[in-house]
């Protein structure tokens, strides 16, 4: 009978953030996969666990992973913790909830916190819609095409970034995005969580001033749906109309038709639509 994949949450900073639940299961599973023992060793001490570990990450992932599968299939119940937050979370844990998807093995959560969702929160900005980057990508392609899909994000979007690339960061976004409405939120639940509001170019300015310190989450505004709809109509009108009319047309709409599209799209109404094009044969 196969064992069960515990996807197991740890504080983000605040030791105070364990849960029960996960405290009682790393204290019951048969291994610990952690994603860096030196780190995690620290939190099963303060908390009296004593199960054996074993480390898990993005560089023995492809060999420790299937090591680990076969644990699970002989029946050992395993605890996957990542060095701070939600397993799979821009960590490893996601290939490992993968592995056992395919094999039938059980995997269950003891949630907890997340450094993404808190600086969202934190951050008091609109978080009905939004989106989480993580990491921008290290491979070029991909990053650059991460910053041209910002152009055009209506929903707030967070980004995890590292102290000595922020300004590098903060720089590329306002670049993609112009100059948004942003927050900074560092060392979150710790001594000097700091939660700071501006735009991209003003947290760009002050950063370049003052060296950042901690870990920190970005999290950049969407651009406004009317603006987004302002562009479009510029665009149109950008064009003559009689190309406009033919780019409906060509796509095999009758003229009644096409010069209601035409019309919607610049602002107007039809029957103007209409007098123009009667005017100008």
């Amino acid at each position: 009978m196969n064992g069960t994949l515990y996807l197991c949450a740890t504080p983000i900073g605040n030791l105070g953030d364990m849960t029960l639940r996960v405290i009682e299961i790393l204290k019951n599973a048969d291994i610990i996969a952690a994603e860096d023992t030196r780190n995690t060793i620290k939190l099963l001490n303060h908390f009296d666990i004593k199960t054996p570990m074993t480390s898990y990450h993005q560089h023995n992932m492809d060999t420790k992973g299937p090591a680990l599968i076969e644990k699970l299939k002989e029946g050992k119940n395993i605890a996957l913790v990542t060095d701070a937050g939600m397993p799979g979370i821009s960590d490893p844990g996601e290939d490992m909830a993968k592995r056992c998807r395919e094999e039938g093995i059980p995997v269950t959560i003891a949630p907890g916190a997340s450094a993404g969702i808190s600086a969202l929160v934190l951050s008091g900005m609109n978080a009905r819609r939004y989106v989480f980057e993580g990491f921008l990508p290290t491979d070029k392609k991909e990053r650059q095409m991460v910053l041209e899909n910002l152009e055009n994000e209506t929903r707030t979007t967070v980004f995890y970034e590292a102290p000595h690339r922020l300004t590098d960061t903060l720089e590329a976004l306002y670049k993609a995005a112009g100059d948004r409405e942003a927050a900074a939120v560092r060392e979150i639940t710790k001594l000097h969580e700091e939660v700071r509001h501006d735009t991209l170019s003003g947290l760009l300015e002050y950063y370049k001033e003052n060296p950042p310190k901690g870990e920190f989450v970005l999290v950049v505004g969407g651009k406004s749906v009317s603006e987004l709809k302002q562009e479009k109509m510029d665009s149109w009108l950008s064009i003559p109309i009689e190309e406009h009319m033919k780019r409906y047309t060509d796509r095999g709409m009758t003229e009644k038709e096409a010069m209601k599209c035409v019309a919607k799209d610049r602002g107007t109404t039809k029957r103007e639509i209409y007098a123009y094009l009667n005017c100008s044969e």
